[in-house]
């Protein structure tokens, strides 16, 4: 093959690529799909802050940080949005304060993955507004940002709550919003549904899905950081208040029973691995 061959050849591969991703993020979305993205990793030299009745005392651990992408017939949404695409430059990671923290693979990346750019996500929503979960919320200037009012409130109150980071989410200012205060019918037919469940932080969130084949997920956000958490209500000792966690534990419960419902814990590394791997989702 002479190199103008090769080289028509060459350009018709890449123009076959960029069709199958502009096919793929215009594709036809019949049915709810959720899929786990990898938004990071923390390595803590203590798991004690997991618990404020002592079960991890003195015991190192590692967590996983997800986003989710749910794509809908009517939208893309995108639930918690990860440390930051930036740590994954920084190939060690970071230290702060007793943890470790890396990034093995950009956000970007993984939407470019499932042939979306960050303004063909429609909506983002979060579980709480802790850094670990706003890390990439400015790549999505022209979504609807769903935003509880409550937690709004606190994250942006004088002084600033720990562990919140104000400029990683400073496009709501600018972004078209949605402010809620309870419960939140996503696309308004009862597949994709915010959960109030404070506790962790004024105005923290689940995300429970209604999947064809896979039936009720609960996506968790930070009301159980690991697996035991959920099985023995094990509370963190930063939570924002303790009864009001230990209530919403008990909502979570029941409509896990009465639903029969799956539970994602998003920072449980157990959680992660047994979910499809990406770029597989439930459906």
């Amino acid at each position: 093959m002479g190199w103008k061959a090769s080289f028509r050849l060459l350009c018709m591969l890449a123009a076959a690529a960029a069709g199958a991703a502009r096919t793929s993020s215009t594709e036809e979305i019949k049915e709810v799909r959720l899929y786990t993205l990898d938004c990071g990793r923390a390595e803590l030299k203590s798991m004690a802050m997991f618990s404020d009745t002592g079960e991890y005392d003195g015991k190192a651990g590692t967590i996983a940080v997800s986003c989710f992408v749910i794509r809908h017939p009517k939208g893309t949404l995108l639930w918690d949005t990860g440390l930051g695409d930036q740590l994954a430059d920084k190939k060690d990671g970071i230290d702060n304060g007793g943890i470790h923290m890396t990034v093995p693979v950009k956000l970007s990346e993984q939407l470019k993955t499932l042939g979306l750019a960050p303004k063909d996500v429609t909506h983002v929503a979060f579980s709480h507004f802790h850094f670990d979960h706003t890390g990439n919320a400015n790549l999505f200037p022209e979504a609807t940002w769903i935003l509880n009012q409550a937690e709004l409130n606190w994250a942006t109150g004088n002084p600033n709550p720990g562990g919140v980071n104000l400029e990683s989410f400073s496009s709501y200012k600018s972004a078209k919003t949605k402010m809620i205060d309870g419960d939140y019918d996503v696309f308004g037919d009862g597949s994709v549904r915010i959960l109030r469940t404070p506790g962790h932080t004024p105005g923290h969130q689940c995300l429970e899905l209604r999947l064809k084949k896979s039936g009720t997920i609960i996506l968790s956000g930070d009301l159980y950081h690991l697996r035991e958490n959920y099985e023995h209500l094990r509370v963190p000792d930063f939570n924002y208040n303790r009864a009001d966690t230990l209530a919403s534990m008990d909502r979570i419960e029941k409509i896990i029973q009465s639903t029969k419902a799956r539970l994602i814990v998003q920072h449980d590394l157990g959680d992660f691995n047994a979910v499809p791997k990406f770029p597989a989702y439930l459906d």
